[in-house]
């Protein structure tokens, strides 16, 4: 299982246990992923470790004094 936090701006958008699609966008040396309908944004991953599935289910969702942290766990291997 891969696990990837995504940065969430306001409470109650997602819950534990919530099935997510994502949304890759392309930087020139890196990628970044969306939780649809636009709810939580990655940071940037370089190419190798680029997600390969789309789909996701949210593990934890974390308040912080920057915001709120969303743990979305993926069925894949985790990059090397």
């Amino acid at each position: 299982m891969r696990v990837m936090d995504f940065k969430m701006e306001r409470q109650g958008l997602l819950s534990t246990g919530d099935v997510v699609e994502i949304t890759e966008g392309v930087l020139p040396s890196s990628y970044y992923y969306t939780i649809n309908p636009s709810l939580a944004m990655s940071g940037n991953y370089p190419m190798r470790m680029r997600l390969k599935t789309r789909q996701g289910v949210v593990q934890t969702i974390e308040e912080t004094p920057g915001g709120y942290y969303v743990k979305v766990e993926f069925d894949e291997d985790e990059p090397d």
